[in-house]
């Protein structure tokens, strides 16, 4: 959709053919979407020389609580000055990494992002993916930075999890200059698009969203988390711990012996996925504070 856009605004004289993300950055894993992962610390090195290459920069080491410095956008800043020419759109992960390492970072850096996209006639695609639909505490992550991307990609929570569905919101300025192009509308393949069912229930996921009880559950699991974290601060193999809404991260000093964590919370009735050094927990909204706590 940006490709097709940059496409239909500057016709032959497009030059922009390139993305610009940040490492550790997860966006999925079709030929497209691996060539905006990171290139180097993800399972994607391994399609090296196939998958198209794109611009990344460092995500700055900037917690929401750390007080915030500009010259944490120098590095960002310098790409798109020295590139702005190439670049299609920056696309991002809002506030917080999934599975590139569960990295939670400073608002300001997405607004700093969305301003320099506003300066030099560059799209923000957001991917919400993951955190869509209030598991940060917002209904959306972008909400955090009071911003608003040009491209929206969301999907897992738009169906409660009972089916596979996704979707691609943008704006009307993207929308209509898509359109205005020689295509005449947004080019795709539509053989997985619009699922009856699955559209069904994203319509009742959405109602229930809609009625915003989601909003109080999100912040007593926080408070919960935060409450039982901050105790495990106290274990020695215990290196970080971080909480943003319904989700919790403790990193350890070492690999997490994947085998011994899920015997354990399966002997509780909970399935958990850790990787590398990292166990995460993203329950859901309904469940009770005794169930959280078990």
């Amino acid at each position: 959709m940006a490709l097709q856009y940059c496409q239909s605004k500057y016709g032959n004289k497009n030059k922009k053919t390139k993305f610009l993300s940040v490492n550790y950055g997860y966006h999925g894993d079709t030929f497209g979407a691996m060539s905006v992962c990171d290139p180097v610390n993800s399972m994607h090195s391994l399609y090296s020389g196939y998958v198209k290459e794109n611009m990344f920069v460092k995500l700055p080491q900037c917690k929401p609580t750390d007080k915030w410095d500009p010259k944490y956008m120098n590095e960002f800043e310098e790409m798109v000055k020295t590139h702005s020419d190439e670049i299609i759109a920056v696309i991002l992960e809002p506030i917080v990494q999934g599975a590139g390492g569960m990295r939670i970072y400073h608002p300001e850096f997405l607004r700093n992002i969305r301003l320099l996209c506003d300066n030099y006639g560059i799209l923000l695609i957001l991917d919400e993916i993951a955190t869509g639909f209030g598991r940060t505490g917002k209904l959306f992550a972008y909400e955090h930075a009071d911003i608003v991307p040009d491209i929206l990609c969301v999907g897992k929570a738009l169906t409660g999890g009972y089916l596979t569905l996704s979707a691609v919101l943008c704006t009307k300025d993207v929308a209509t200059t898509v359109c205005s192009g020689k295509a005449k509308g947004f080019m795709h393949g539509p053989t997985f698009m619009g699922n009856p069912l699955a559209c069904a229930i994203a319509s009742k996921s959405l109602e229930i969203i809609q009625r915003n009880e989601w909003k109080s559950q999100v912040k007593s699991i926080e408070e919960i988390f935060n409450q039982k974290l901050d105790k495990a601060q106290d274990i020695s193999i215990i290196k970080d711990t971080r909480v943003i809404g319904a989700i919790a991260v403790f990193e350890l000093s070492i690999p997490v012996d994947m085998k011994w964590f899920r015997e354990k919370f399966l002997e509780k009735g909970i399935w958990v996925r850790p990787f590398g050094k990292l166990v995460y927990l993203m329950p859901p909204f309904i469940i009770s504070e005794k169930e959280l706590i078990i």
